[in-house]
């Protein structure tokens, strides 16, 4: 792994609002942008489309490492996402989705597939990476390790909107529980779980508009 380009890592619950900010501050650094959860998001859509089931340890481990993906965006800056040459943006973002990536990244081997698959993202001049363990397990040496959250209603209002700005139709009692699930799945998990890295800089953005928590962001990267 390269040390001399700089990382910028944000982790966070589902719904903190990592992947916007980090776009954000990608765009406004000019550096590369690393989404973690989509890989696994990918690697559970691709299992569930090939018929695989997600507790296949060695089969999803196989797949997570032959994806064919990329990262794009729209005029508006808005995510694109590509599995081979098909644009499967709004399905990857699927609470179904997200469910089966919760699951499958509890798996170590699958964990083991993507790791080199996302240190290779570290490209000069610079890179943020969003996820869940990005400063404690992918980039242990980020020059700023950043730990985003919010209470688990406002981040259930959050993905509410954001689903339903994409056209989803979404319970927002439903992703209340869901979102509960998949916080006790990931900081309960052996293998990475959810948790800032000591020396990452806690970030509670209840209240706090997108352009604030940015902003907040920007100024700890003025700073190093």
């Amino acid at each position: 792994m390269t040390t001399t380009v700089p990382v910028i890592a944000i982790d966070g619950p589902s719904g903190s609002g990592k992947g916007t900010v980090a776009r954000r501050v990608a765009d406004a650094l000019g550096y590369h942008l690393l989404d973690s959860g989509a890989l696994y998001r990918l690697t559970a859509l691709s299992a569930q489309r090939s018929g695989i089931p997600l507790d296949d340890a060695a089969a999803v481990a196989t797949i997570a490492r032959k994806l064919d993906i990329r990262f794009d965006s729209n005029k508006d800056g808005s995510e694109r996402i590509w599995l081979a040459d098909e644009d499967v943006t709004l399905e990857v973002r699927k609470e179904s989705t997200g469910a089966g990536a919760s699951t499958v990244a509890a798996i170590p081997a699958v964990r083991a597939a993507l790791l080199e698959r996302q240190r290779a993202f570290q490209r000069a001049p610079g890179l943020v990476a969003d996820g869940r363990d990005m400063g404690t397990q992918v980039f242990p040496s980020a020059a700023l390790k950043i730990f985003l959250t919010a209470s688990p209603a406002e981040r259930a209002q959050r993905r509410h909107k954001q689903l339903k700005d994409k056209g989803l139709d979404v319970s927002l009692a439903a992703l209340s529980r869901d979102i509960e699930v998949r916080d006790r799945r990931d900081s309960e998990r052996s293998v990475a779980p959810l948790t800032p890295a000591p020396d990452a800089r806690i970030l509670d953005s209840s209240g706090m508009s997108i352009e604030a928590v940015t902003k907040t962001v920007l100024e700890w990267v003025a700073e190093l």
